[in-house]
């Protein structure tokens, strides 16, 4: 199956239209690359961090347990809200200091804003924004 072509009306976004899905169906799901316990699931657009254009909206799925161990930064701006479950800031190692975020949080990052270490005991999900701001 080739990919949607994108949407004229979305600009440098390059998203596709589509109509109401299941965005919590069983497929789709995958392994976000050096985490363990992390699976995104993209829901439209796409990022090309070579050329730093593009959007995407992704749903984030963390199992319980699951932990990025070390600060992050990307060069792309960054919305995240925490649609179920709870997220900390901290690690697992040090739990008792760790910052609670629960389900309804939400936070906005220009780009290389460090963040985390973070970690979730319970599991949790969130909705992404990810984007290169457009040129001036």
């Amino acid at each position: 199956m080739s990919a949607p072509t994108p949407h004229p009306g979305f600009g440098a976004f390059g998203k596709s239209h589509r109509e109401f899905f299941d965005a919590l169906s069983a497929d789709g799901w995958q392994a976000v690359q050096g985490y363990v316990g992390v699976e995104e699931k993209i829901l439209s657009g796409s990022l090309d961090p070579v050329a730093r254009q593009g959007a995407v909206t992704r749903l984030g799925r963390w199992a319980p347990g699951a932990a990025v161990d070390h600060p992050v930064s990307h060069d792309w701006c960054e919305e995240v809200f925490i649609v179920s479950g709870s997220l900390l800031i901290g690690t697992l190692a040090a739990k008792s200091e760790a910052v609670r975020l629960p389900f309804g949080t939400h936070a906005v990052r220009p780009p290389h804003i460090v963040h985390g270490p973070f970690f979730s005991d319970e599991g949790c999900l969130l909705i992404e924004f990810l984007y290169y701001p457009p040129a001036n």
